[in-house]
């Protein structure tokens, strides 16, 4: 049985089969929904019920709270329709002509930036042109149909390669072999792009750029796609972890900031070592103080999803950031072995 769903205020319509989540029949139609993880952990495809139904499927409680469910709150990567719906949702977008494809990739360099960290250099098919929105993901398809999603750190004009910033997580199935066993020249298969996360170039508001850990990654395939389209857009970036260590490019968006007047970048740490001059405490927090008023801002936030939802609340709340402009995507981990 399928039923009609409305989205407002676009008007954007499509329909989901009862057995499908609504972030997967949204998707399956050409739209592009907020979401990150798409296992109710992060909470970022959060939408409003306006009228209908809806089984609300297994998620984090975390993600979405019982005060948010008593407020008719819903997430579309767990929630099946159980009736025709319309949803609240302001950030919906057509995909565009950009296919998803199932390719191979061939490593052409494993490039360690931290201890924890690596940068990995796909090589595609000569006979491949694989397009992307910067900010988006690809998945790396595992034995026994498991998935592994990897922001793009490259920018779309850089043809012929893909760059993935990965992070090791212990007793990850995929981290552990990246870190031990993978080599160049080893072919891995993926799917993409997927995802909403991407700079909304429509738009000419200055963009606070917000990053912890490997949320970078997406953020620097959102820089350099604007360097390379020459956009004067003002950007400011934030990039916090707990120690330095965790900056893993540092003399990159310093670079940035020194060439380009319309780029800044703020470095934040949680617990610095001794000699540390820079901004300390939440990375989310020294926007705050920069930017009391957000009013005229927009918001692109990767990374965990406590500094997601921690920027999220305190943005609408505190900085009169208007919600359809905060955009996120957060990195969830799978648990060790699955």
């Amino acid at each position: 049985m399928s039923y009609q769903i409305t989205i407002q205020p676009s008007g954007a319509t499509f329909t989901s089969e009862a057995d499908e989540t609504l972030l997967d029949a949204a998707l399956r139609q050409g739209l592009i929904m907020p979401y990150g993880c798409k296992d109710g952990a992060c909470g970022a495809c959060k939408g409003t019920l306006k009228a209908g139904t809806v089984d609300l499927g297994r998620y984090q409680a975390h993600a979405l709270s019982a005060e948010e469910i008593e407020a008719g709150q819903v997430l579309l990567c767990t929630s099946k329709a159980t009736s025709d719906l319309t949803l609240e949702n302001r950030q919906v977008v057509k995909a565009g002509a950009i296919p998803v494809k199932t390719l191979p990739g061939r490593i052409e360099k494993l490039e360690k930036l931290a201890p924890d960290v690596i940068a990995m250099h796909l090589r595609l098919p000569a006979s491949e042109k694989f397009v992307f929105h910067a900010g988006q993901y690809i998945d790396f398809l595992l034995k026994d149909g498991k998935r592994r999603s990897y922001s793009l750190a490259n920018a779309p004009e850089q043809e012929g390669t893909l760059e993935l910033h990965i992070r090791l997580v212990p007793g990850g199935l995929f981290t552990e072999q990246v870190f031990g066993t993978l080599k160049v020249k080893d072919i891995l298969r993926f799917e993409g792009p997927h995802g909403g996360f991407f700079l909304r170039e429509e738009s000419t508001k200055p963009a606070i750029l917000l990053a912890s850990g490997t949320g970078f990654a997406p953020i620097k395939s959102i820089i350099g796609h604007a360097l390379a389209q020459d956009s004067r857009r003002p950007l400011h970036l934030y990039w916090g972890g707990r120690t330095q260590a965790d900056l893993y490019m540092p003399t990159l968006p310093e670079d940035w900031a020194g060439k380009y007047p319309h780029i800044r970048y703020t470095p934040v740490l949680s617990e610095p070592e001794p000699g540390w001059s820079g901004r300390t405490g939440f990375v989310h927090r020294a926007v705050m103080e920069d930017y009391p008023s957000l009013a005229g801002h927009q918001v692109y936030a990767c990374g965990a999803p406590v500094m997601i939802d921690a920027a999220r609340k305190d943005f609408l709340a505190q900085c009169a950031l208007p919600e359809e402009e905060f955009y996120s995507d957060a990195f969830t981990f799978s648990a060790p072995g699955m």
